[in-house]
């Protein structure tokens, strides 16, 4: 019997080497925790790589304070289901001890917050890898990321000074108190991404879903209304259709007018739309290097 492996099962499969990869290289890793799609995504594919031992990575959220409630409800349900080890680093813990300084103003965002939650996260728990479930087409800047991605004793990122990669030779070398993050999925696609959840058939939160929710319009930008976004005057709260291609601060994350209620329908509507998905990130367009800039300073 001839069996023909699809696109979907050589993505998985390398995936799946490089998590074994990096449980064989590394003493303490841990896989980040955003509650969106390509997390997700990390967290099956673990199941999968580690099955039927129970997945050997905590997972770690930097929670900003400001998610969506469908988030929190979401990786609360997954972690139980894996019997998963959860850590929180807070983002409102920082600020109320005087470690960070919330932006003021009407465009004001906890997002930039959160690299300094997950470098101390890092530190406090003494990780050595961290897993994250960035892919290559989804910025400018992740495109330059290697799979093993070295950061410095600062946490810090040099796109001028990776490590070659060449036949899947993975160098995990580092001195003490530096890092690595590590992407197993960077050569996926948001739509890989769909059809591989459809495939497999995994439970997702209901942002990613058509459903009405109150909305506003801001430099082009639908956001969800919510108690932490400061209105203009004339800024006008209407109820749409709308549905979430990414996950992350409510202040930041723009939603998308959608009628796509089941995977299969969201899959058709990736495939033809010309917007990528982070098109819809207001922290994305702050300036023209406002991703590869966070990244240098230690984000995820």
């Amino acid at each position: 019997m001839n069996y023909k492996v699809s696109h979907l099962d050589e993505l998985e499969a390398e995936s799946i080497f490089i998590l074994r990869e990096v449980a064989a290289q590394f003493e303490n890793p841990v896989l980040l925790f955003s509650g969106g799609k390509d997390s997700i995504l990390m967290v099956y594919l673990a199941y999968k790589a580690f099955y039927p031992a129970r997945i050997p990575f905590p997972l770690l959220h930097i929670d900003t304070g400001h998610n969506f409630p469908e988030t929190l409800e979401y990786r609360d349900s997954l972690v139980e289901k894996f019997g998963a080890k959860l850590i929180v680093g807070s983002v409102q813990d920082a600020i109320d001890q005087g470690a960070l300084t919330e932006e003021k103003g009407k465009n004001a965002s906890r997002n930039g917050l959160q690299t300094h939650v997950l470098l101390e996260s890092l530190e406090n728990g003494k990780y050595d890898a961290a897993l994250g479930g960035a892919r290559r087409d989804e910025e400018k800047a992740r495109a330059k990321e290697r799979f093993f991605s070295h950061r410095d004793d600062f946490g810090q990122w040099d796109p001028k000074n990776q490590r070659p990669e060449l036949w899947n030779l993975f160098n995990g070398r580092k001195h003490l108190g530096e890092h690595f993050r590590v992407f197993p999925i960077s050569n996926w696609t948001e739509l890989d991404v769909w059809q591989y959840l459809a495939k497999e058939n995994v439970p997702l939160p209901s942002l990613y879903f058509a459903h009405k929710r109150n909305i506003l319009e801001r430099d082009g930008i639908l956001l969800a209304d919510c108690d932490y976004i400061e209105k203009y005057d004339d800024e006008k709260v209407t109820e749409e259709l709308v549905r979430c291609r990414t996950i992350g601060d409510m202040t930041c994350t723009g939603v998308w007018r959608s009628e796509a209620s089941t995977i299969e329908e969201i899959i058709q509507e990736v495939a033809t739309t010309r917007m990528t998905e982070r098109g819809g990130r207001a922290d994305d367009k702050r300036s023209e290097t406002s991703m590869e800039d966070r990244k240098k300073l230690g984000y995820f």
